[in-house]
This record gives C-alpha cells, structure tokens and sequence, in this order.
C-alpha cells in the first residue's frame, strides 16, 4: 500500500509540473536578455564580470584600490568599540557595485555605499569593531564582494584588547 502511495506522489509530481511549464503563465515570467546600446559591454559587466561564452574581461571591469587594506588600531580595552573609514578609489573602467561586506563575526559591522561608485571617483566603508568578550590579538577580516576581478575583496582591522580593569 505504501508503495502505491508513492507511485501517485511521483506521477502527479510530474504532471503539475509539465502543465506548469506549458503554462503560458510561466513564459512570461522568464528572464529575459537586456541588450546592451551601441554594442557596449559596460552594461554586462557591471552585472558579471565574469561570463562563459566569452573570454574574462579583466580591463573593463571595476577596481578597488585602497588607501590601507589594513589597519592596526593599537590596542583597546574589552567592551570599548573600535571604529574605522576604509578609504578606496575606484581605478576601474566600469561603475563599481558593492554587493555586500561582511566579517567573520557579529562584533564587526560594515556599512558601505550603496550607490555605483564612478570610475575614477572615491568611496568609504566604515567599520565598527566591537570588543566585548574578546582578548588579545585580534586581526579581523573584512569581506567586499562587488562587480570586481576577483569578485571579494578583504581588508583586516587588527589589534590588541586589553581586559577590562576589574
């Protein structure tokens, strides 16, 4: 009986979804390709610098150049938050999207731009380390993903936590 069961799961699994696919509905909502004007790739590669069809585009993409990758705040006590502006310049080709920039822990926030950075223009991402319940060294990392070659970009925030006085 179990077996049957299944049988008809698996037989109405498939009809559902062959008559999802022949839905006229379904056609509509397909992706569909935006033609770039003038035979431009800028546009493509602000979405994907990278793409199968065609050989990687590593001069017409954008790039970031930072001030300093990394920054040493010295040393801080426990529970103090360490707050830092990552200065960078786009030195790319193409308007640089920042996608995301995340840290490997919930005490480090990133904040950046949302909006394209112009080529050749400059653009911040502040940092705001918290310390509590941390100790010693720290050196902690900084992931950007963005419409760059490579895709993610890390810079570090390092330095040492001293305890809190008792």
């Amino acid at each position: 009986m179990r077996s049957f069961w299944i049988f008809a799961l698996g037989i109405l699994s498939l009809y559902a979804c062959q008559n999802e696919a022949d839905s006229p509905e379904s056609s509509e909502k397909s992706v569909q390709e935006i033609p770039t004007e003038g035979g431009n790739d800028i546009a493509d590669i602000i979405r994907n610098p990278i793409s199968a069809d065609r050989p990687l585009d590593t001069v017409n993409v954008a790039r970031m150049d930072f001030d300093e990758a990394n920054y040493d705040f010295g040393s801080a006590r426990e529970g103090d938050v360490v707050k830092h502006i990552f200065r960078f310049t786009n030195v790319g080709q193409a308007p640089l999207v920042i996608n995301n920039a995340k840290s490997t822990c919930g005490c480090t926030v990133p904040e950046w731009p949302k909006a394209p950075i112009p080529a050749g223009e400059t653009g911040e991402i502040e940092v705001n380390f918290n310390t509590k319940g941390k100790k010693g060294y720290q050196d902690t990392p900084i992931t950007i993903s963005a419409n760059t070659n490579p895709p993610q970009t890390v810079i570090h925030l390092k330095g040492s936590i001293k305890p809190k006085p008792e």
